[in-house]
């Protein structure tokens, strides 16, 4: 580029020259961003800083936690609770809301994080990364949980760090979608890409095979047309690619397009989806949203879902519009049967 800019500045210009985000967002995304890089060094530790390996707990959904997950979310928290700009935060890692402690300023701003998105690939040295969202704090003194089931389309800035061989921080506040990269020698985060966008057309999708035989008819419809290649419907071929950390899926899927998808599966019907909503699924549609691309959970906009739960779960189909919006063409097809 031109001229380095650090998100310091970049906020600053968001707040002050362009008047987009008032001050105490601007401060309290900097924050998350130093967490981050927080997280980023213990990430980059490994085995030298005994971070590896399982920690004997559950978290809220039942799943293994990592070290690295339970180091994350105390991060996010300790380096949030104090700076005056939240009044509570939730985690996927946590039972319930945090509330700031009374000893704290309170500010207007909620935050919901995925601490450490793609556990399963801590061990094995593969891109993992933490997911955040922002909303603004409803009327009112005391925050309940009720507060934080806000749809995604009223989120007010989101973003995902991936940790990969470079550090990568991902933002939007509503005006498109900027990339930072951390400068480990600066040792701050330095704009390297502004106005993402998506490609409309794709030849590449993410997705478990290995759940196959699980899914429904509309993604096995989608999915059999892409393995059939120029010969088939399609016309032409699709390259698979699958990490298992949805953070570093999306990461690729905003670089050079694609689509990513973790639909319904029959092993557990009751369940929407496997993805979080308030985590996951919200701030990465409004990521993709603000890049050109889309999102949905089969049937409607993922950021028009009215949340009935801080955990809940969702099917998700994001990336390129138009295979996206192929897919949603599938499952209204098969419900008008």
């Amino acid at each position: 580029m031109a001229k380095s800019i650090s998100l310091t500045r970049y906020l600053v210009e968001q707040q002050r020259v362009d008047g987009l985000i008032p001050a105490q967002l601007r401060l309290l995304l900097e924050v998350v961003a130093r967490a981050c890089k927080s997280i980023s060094h213990s990430v980059n530790k490994g085995a030298l800083g005994e971070v590896l390996g399982s920690a004997g707990s559950e978290n809220v959904q039942g799943e293994i936690q990592k070290k690295l997950d339970i180091i994350a979310n105390e991060v996010l928290i300790e380096a949030n609770e104090w700076g005056g700009h939240l009044a509570a935060m939730a985690s996927e890692e946590m039972d319930e809301i945090y509330q700031v402690p009374n000893r704290y300023p309170r500010g207007e701003y909620l935050l919901l994080f995925d601490p450490l998105d793609g556990s399963s690939n801590i061990d094995v040295n593969v891109s993992i990364g933490t997911i955040f969202s922002v909303l603004l704090k409803p009327e009112g003194v005391d925050v309940l949980e009720k507060d934080f089931l806000q749809a995604g389309h009223k989120q007010v800035a989101a973003g995902y760090c991936v940790y990969g061989p470079q550090t990568t921080l991902v933002l939007t506040v509503g005006h498109g979608v900027a990339m930072f990269t951390l400068d480990r020698e600066q040792g701050s985060f330095m704009l390297t890409q502004e106005d993402l966008r998506i490609p409309e057309d794709t030849q590449e999708f993410a997705i478990n095979m290995s759940n196959m035989r699980h899914w429904d008819a509309p993604t096995k419809r989608y999915i059999d047309e892409c393995l059939q290649g120029r010969e088939g419907p399609r016309g032409k071929d699709f390259n698979m690619r699958w990490i298992a950390s949805m953070v570093a899926d999306v990461h690729r899927i905003l670089t050079r397009g694609g689509v990513f998808m973790y639909p319904w599966d029959k092993r557990e019907p009751g369940k929407a989806g496997k993805l979080r909503l308030m985590y996951e699924a919200n701030p990465m549609a409004w990521l993709v949203e603000q890049a050109g691309g889309a999102a949905t959970d089969g049937q409607q906009r993922i950021l028009d879902i009215a949340p009935e739960q801080l955990h809940q779960r969702v099917s998700v189909v994001l990336g390129s519009k138009n295979e996206v919006d192929r897919v949603t063409q599938y499952y209204a097809q098969t419900a008008a049967k």
